[in-house]
């Protein structure tokens, strides 16, 4: 069976590259975990959702997404005390929202009108994928903050964390059993399956890149995964997903406030490196542009 694993950030950008750097910078580290904090807030109502529209059944299902409810809901208390003690910030976190943009990439209809054993094979896809990230970069947070300075802050952070990180790793040990499971019942179901398993990472490699990418030429890198997405798909559907969020893909509104937020902030720190440094990282999207388009043209 297809198993899908999350990629890097262009290829090249791996979350230990990240999470290195995050460690480094306390604004920046502070803001990771509320970025943490809020996707395990935001998994809780996600999660009830499903669990509501599943209305009951089946029975096992519902039993484990209301234990998976409580382990995220145990999550984000563990990490706004951390950062409540660190005297950071717990509201909505600054910049594109990786949960948001996720959502945005979702093929509701499957979720909405699918039939029942569709809506259930979308949704523990879906859910399995985002947790396979998230133990990524646990993982990489983790082994991040032992190479860190042991302060008292760090050593701190790093012990919510590695609570946190074993119980994320049974919820993806989880999502595979059910989905194996599944594909094991018929070729039919293995294919669906599979299916399913292509088409949300490639949504939530999109989600990824997007959270990442504010730099020139980043809408039409947003188109390019845009597509990828749509290629997953039967060919009727695919030009009905495109039309609906290519407008937004295009002239994404969150987009363009990232990129003042993120300019602001590296000006007040630091106006010499804004200059030497951010400008010509944010004017360099362009040949990302160029690199990307010749790896896909064929020889």
């Amino acid at each position: 069976m297809t198993v899908a694993y999350p990629k890097k950030f262009n290829n090249t950008l791996s979350a230990r590259d990240v999470l290195d750097q995050v460690v480094r910078d306390r604004e920046i580290h502070l803001i990771t975990l509320n970025r943490y904090r809020y996707n395990e807030q935001r998994s809780c109502k996600d999660l009830t959702d499903l669990t509501e529209k599943l209305n009951g059944q089946p029975k096992e299902l519902v039993r484990d997404l209301a234990h998976h409810i409580s382990d995220e809901a145990r999550h984000a208390f563990w990490l706004t005390d951390l950062l409540i003690d660190l005297g950071a910030d717990v509201g909505i976190p600054p910049g594109l929202s990786y949960i948001n943009e996720f959502e945005r990439l979702l093929d509701q209809e499957t979720f909405g009108n699918g039939n029942f054993e569709d809506v259930v094979i979308a949704a523990l896809a879906s859910i399995n994928v985002t947790e396979k990230r998230g133990c990524e970069y646990f993982s990489a947070h983790i082994r991040a903050l032992k190479n860190a300075p042991q302060t008292e802050e760090n050593i701190k952070i790093r012990e919510t964390i590695e609570r946190i990180f074993p119980e994320e790793a049974g919820h993806v040990r989880w999502g595979n059993r059910w989905l194996a499971q599944i594909a094991d019942k018929s070729a039919e179901h293995r294919q669906k399956v599979d299916a399913a398993k292509c088409k949300y990472a490639a949504i939530e490699q999109a989600a990824y890149e997007a959270g990442f990418d504010f730099t020139m030429g980043a809408e039409l890198r947003r188109v390019g995964n845009l597509w990828d997405i749509a290629n997953t798909m039967p060919l009727m559907e695919r030009t009905q997903y495109l039309m609906e969020r290519l407008p937004y893909t295009l002239l994404s509104p969150d987009l363009q406030m990232t990129r003042i937020d993120v300019a602001q902030r590296a000006w007040k720190r630091d106006p010499q490196a804004f200059v030497d440094r951010f400008i010509p990282m944010f004017i360099n999207g362009l040949t990302r542009n160029q690199t990307q388009t010749k790896q896909k043209t064929p020889a």
